[in-house]
């Protein structure tokens, strides 16, 4: 088994070895289950008989913003450069499904929510169905979230630094497990132009910020995403919160643009936090 700690896991087990006890219950997967791990001079024992050492969990604690992945090599700390954006992407903790942060800016939101639920909430707006298209992968949770309302689902993602981070999380493990789910790596305004046409039903558009990612808030994806959707499938635009005039102004040029492009009843998704169109 894969072990991947942030701070949130590591703090009982420092807790109960100063109480004195030599056996507590945490999670060594970030959340999804949890294990007895055994408390010695030496550190922390999981069940797997990797070992945690208590100048490791000292580490881990003193950087409350990132994941690690703990393995008989020591510790990997799930954060990189990327050469292709020019971005830090973190693996962030959050005490459910970690997020995605680039250069610091949470790919989810995390406020009031929990990325996994934030995740549903917009898969229940966009009610896929047949073949989706995720233009935008990141940890994958709309993938997989998707895979299990529809028949298939290709997810497309720009950085192969972020695909390794999702192979390291284990909240993404069902991305490359699940026989209907297919990854590309590649920039989606470069790949979308190879795709058939009327391809697929459903298409969930959750891209970076503009400031980003403008490329794909353009005229010309919109109008490549207008022509890989069928007649009468419907679109999920994710804009983001809609408070404050700046935000207004995306949301009402995002709707104008995917309008120009072709689609048609462009209404407001509130709770999702984005934008419905239907071709």
């Amino acid at each position: 088994m894969k072990i991947v700690l942030s701070y949130m896991e590591v703090q009982p087990l420092v807790a109960a070895w100063e109480q004195g006890k030599q056996e507590v219950a945490t999670s060594p997967d970030l959340g999804r289950t949890v294990v007895r791990v055994s408390l010695s001079a030496q550190g922390a024992r999981f069940p797997s008989g990797v070992l945690l050492r208590w100048e490791e969990a000292r580490h881990i604690l003193a950087h409350p913003h990132v994941c690690f992945r703990v393995d008989a090599h020591g510790l990997t700390r799930l954060q990189r450069f990327s050469p292709l954006t020019g971005r830090v992407v973190s693996l962030y903790p959050t005490g459910s499904a970690p997020t995605l942060t680039l250069s610091g800016i949470p790919m989810h939101r995390i406020q009031g929510t929990d990325p996994w639920r934030d995740t549903l909430t917009k898969v229940r707006a966009a009610r896929p169905r047949g073949r989706v298209l995720d233009t935008c992968m990141g940890l994958g949770y709309t993938a997989i979230a998707a895979a299990r309302r529809a028949d298939w689902v290709l997810t497309v993602e720009l950085d192969p630094v972020v695909i390794w981070l999702a192979r390291e999380n284990p909240w993404s493990e069902d991305l490359f497990r699940a026989p209907n789910i297919a990854v590309v790596q590649g920039a989606a305004e470069v790949f979308l132009p190879t795709l058939p046409d009327a391809f697929f039903s459903t298409i969930i558009h959750d891209p970076p910020m503009f400031s980003l990612a403008g490329e794909l808030y353009s005229l010309s994806f919109y109008r490549e995403l207008y022509r890989v959707l069928r007649p009468r499938g419907r679109l999920f635009h994710y804009v983001g919160n809609p408070e404050g005039k700046m935000a207004r102004n995306v949301m009402r040029s995002v709707a104008r643009r995917l309008q120009e492009a072709g689609f048609r009843r462009v209404r407001p998704a509130h709770e999702a936090f984005g934008l419905i169109a239907t071709k």
